[in-house]
């Protein structure tokens, strides 16, 4: 599913209007029985108290068509315009004379008004800003904002909480209206899925207004939402006459006393991916514990016990997965260096190999092309630098991305894969997950799938999704904090069977579920 910006739904609803010959009202019209349609649903005619606060632009004329469409059918309203400035759009002033014709008279709040008695068993529809929204709102409406929030009234926003911008961070949580529900136009926005913004809309849904599907269609995005309908065009389906040798060899390369386990954790990822064949490069005191965990991968040692000394294994693989507990010994970083140096295997990178890179960024220049990097925040910080913000750390990542010409995964509760100056934002995962070696199954899952044939920016993906996914299946029986790793890597293969299973739910229930 593509996100658009704020700019390109302008762009939508002009193309809209002018291809389906309607006008910008009709159009609003659209948006006001959907949202009536998905109230009335749910309320059939009860009578709690509605209050709609409206501002003065085209989201307040939503507002005030969905009053009208409230009180046709016999709810009980109350109209607020915040009045916040002396503009008014042509589609709110239609609106709100239609709404004077049927006699309902709106309440006009400005900066000397009381504020509106509001009881927690009462619903509040917030559409006073929309996604045009440029600066702080004034104080007193911020002030509205608040009162509103600390009302205990479900609160159902239209389109975007009302203070929330696409594009930047709002500058105080007294700033932005606190939706227990959004129903937003057509698309999710981007700023639902960065953590700095996303925690103002934990819980929303689209809304189908009928914009022109030829401009859907053509009109290129930054960032793709991924969910199953988008993966499974990638799958590839196991033939009858083929044999291990066709789904490629994973190299696990990583492992250092005391954190051996983190590349058993990789390799069962890459094993439960549907690698033809998996082995391990891990020093001397793996051997056993490896050999111990998953019979089915070959190993090889360094020639040191404890620690990664040299690369110099002897496996011809499709793919090298490097990182998991590494370590960054100053022998491990002048043989991983040596090895960047001589290497021309496709890579998947992690942990302390991340680690390494970001100590000696003239590593990076050797890296082949479209090289997986997944690094956690921290890692990310390392390599790209400190960001300002959600926003100026994807700017900060693209680059990265595309001076390095690689694949970067930046993992996080939606995870996002940027390739070529854009992003994928990935929906399957859930809370559970933030747990130890975690990450060194994704190296794994990821590993595995460009063994197998798949292009590393569609494995990076595919990974992340199956990876999030295992873990919704898993967390169903253990819960948020007894998910572990393992159970995630475990669950890897039901991750392949629910993508043929069972219909996918709505992704807004998938942002729901991920919120815990």
């Amino acid at each position: 599913m593509k996100i658009f910006t704020g700019e390109q739904i302008y762009e939508a609803n002009k193309f809209t209007i002018k291809k389906q010959q309607i006008t910008s009202n009709e159009l609003m019209e659209r948006v006001a029985l959907q949202i009536f349609n998905w109230l009335h649903l749910r309320l059939k005619g009860a009578q709690p108290k509605i209050h709609l606060f409206c501002g003065i632009g085209n989201n307040g004329g939503n507002g005030l068509a969905v009053a009208r469409h409230l009180q046709e059918h016999g709810y009980n309203i109350e109209v607020y315009i915040v009045d916040y400035n002396e503009k008014r759009t042509d589609d709110f002033l239609i609106n709100l004379k239609r709404l004077k014709d049927r006699k309902i008279w709106p309440n006009f709040l400005s900066e000397d008004s009381e504020m509106p008695q509001i009881t927690k068993e009462d619903i509040v529809i917030d559409a006073i800003f929309g996604i045009g929204l440029n600066r702080t709102p004034v104080y007193w409406v911020t002030q509205l904002m608040g009162h509103i929030n600390s009302s205990g009234a479900f609160i159902l926003s239209v389109d975007v909480p009302s203070g929330l911008f696409l594009d930047r961070l709002v500058k105080s949580s007294n700033a932005i209206i606190q939706a227990n529900h959004i129903l937003t136009f057509q698309s999710p926005k981007l700023a639902f899925f960065l953590p700095e913004t996303g925690i103002y809309c934990n819980h929303w849904e689209i809304i189908d207004i009928g914009i022109d599907s030829e401009y859907l269609t053509a009109t290129e995005t930054e960032f793709d939402l991924i969910s199953k309908n988008e993966v499974l065009q990638w799958y590839l389906p196991r033939e009858k006459f083929t044999h291990k040798g066709t789904y490629g060899h994973s190299l696990i390369v990583g492992g250092s006393y005391g954190k051996i386990g983190a590349a058993i954790l990789a390799a069962k990822g890459a094993l439960h991916s549907g690698s033809g064949l998996v082995s391990a490069y891990i020093p001397k005191c793996g051997y056993v514990p490896m050999q111990t965990a998953l019979p089915e991968i070959m190993v090889q040692t360094t020639t040191s016990e404890q620690i990664m000394d040299d690369f110099d294994f002897s496996v011809n693989s499709t793919v090298i997965g490097v990182g998991p507990g590494l370590g960054t010994d100053k022998k491990t970083r002048e043989a991983f260096e040596k090895f960047l140096s001589k290497n021309t295997q496709s890579l998947v990178i992690d942990a302390d190999a991340l680690n390494i890179l970001a100590k000696n960024k003239e590593l990076l220049k050797l890296l082949p092309v479209d090289t997986v990097l997944t690094p956690h925040p921290k890692e990310l910080e390392c390599l790209i630098g400190s960001w300002k913000n959600d926003f100026d750390k994807l700017e900060k990542a693209k680059e990265f991305s595309n001076k390095f010409n690689c694949v970067l995964v930046i993992k996080g509760a939606h995870t996002i894969t940027l390739y070529k100056g854009k992003g994928f934002i990935n929906t399957s995962g859930n809370p559970g997950m933030a747990t130890a070696g975690s990450g060194d199954v994704l190296t794994g899952l990821v590993t595995g799938l460009i063994a197998q044939g798949y292009s590393p920016v569609i494995a990076a993906i595919f990974g992340v999704y199956l990876h999030g996914s295992a873990g919704d299946i898993a967390v169903e029986n253990l819960g948020y904090q007894s998910l572990t790793a393992s159970s995630i890597a475990n669950t890897i293969g039901g991750a392949f069977i629910e993508l043929f299973s069972r219909p996918e739910a709505p992704i807004q229930n998938q942002q729901q579920k991920q919120q815990g």
